[in-house]
């Protein structure tokens, strides 16, 4: 099917009109909402009537903080900001939490963070028609995310669910054999939450006096603050963009 954008979008947003249906451009990567009820079947109205018939990845997604800016990017003559607010996502030590959710920045470009906390991505792929799609749905109560799963609609599903399971928390109703599938036996929360501490609950080490391994609150580690990561805009290649087009512009003359 040689469909444009467009008209898948609007083919999306007429079968499903409760659902959001998005284009992210500047690569015209389309993305569906849905709500927690309609997550299912519309799953499987993707599969049987938009020829949807693989599932190549599915991810879970923490929004706490999202949006928050603890650093100021914008280079000075003093440098980066390093005020760092509060004890902010994954920031805080063995038995403490969070201080406060940073405030959202204002203006142009600022992130609007959705209601629900949790989500379930996942990315399909169509290879009749040549397309792919990124579904998503937000799981109603932050206290306990329970989404449906997509493994009878896609079995490929199953252990990406169970990865969303063990590090997110996120309980996929349905699901065949949901248990815990990268972290030890016993651990203790979820790792990839925002409000897990990065330097993690407890430490390993051996006893020599219990011949044996214990677990301990962690004490040899101290929370960090990570680093932004700013890249700056590089003039060098629109001056060579800019370079060459005069000299083509000199040699017409």
């Amino acid at each position: 099917m040689n469909e444009t954008v467009d008209a898948f979008v609007a083919r999306l947003r007429e079968r499903f009109p409760a659902a959001e249906v998005a284009v992210s451009e500047p690569r015209g990567e389309v993305g569906i909402v849905f709500s927690a009820d309609d997550y299912l079947a519309g799953c499987i109205a993707l599969r049987d009537e938009f020829g949807f018939e693989s599932l190549i990845d599915l991810c879970g997604v923490d929004y706490l903080g999202y949006g928050s800016d603890e650093w100021d990017t914008e280079v000075s003559s003093e440098g980066f900001s390093r005020g760092v607010e509060g004890r902010g996502p994954g920031r805080f030590r063995y038995g403490e939490s969070p201080s406060r959710q940073l405030d959202e920045p204002e203006g142009e470009g600022a992130l609007e963070r959705p209601e629900q906390r949790f989500a379930s991505v996942a990315q399909l792929l169509s290879i009749e028609h040549n397309r792919r799609l990124r579904v998503t749905v937000r799981a109603a109560d932050d206290a306990l995310p329970i989404v449906d799963s997509v493994t009878p609609v896609w079995p490929g599903a199953n252990w990406f669910e169970r990865e969303a399971f063990d590090l997110f928390g996120i309980v996929y109703r349905g699901h065949p054999d949901l248990r815990r599938i990268l972290t030890d036996y016993g651990f203790v929360g979820h790792p990839f939450r925002k409000d897990f501490p990065l330097i993690g609950n407890v430490e390993v080490r051996y006893d020599a006096e219990k011949k044996r391994v214990v677990y301990e609150p962690v004490t040899s580690v101290e929370p960090r603050v990570g680093v932004p990561r700013v890249v700056r805009n590089d003039a060098r290649y629109a001056t060579a963009a800019g370079e060459s087009q005069a000299r083509k512009a000199e040699i017409r003359k």
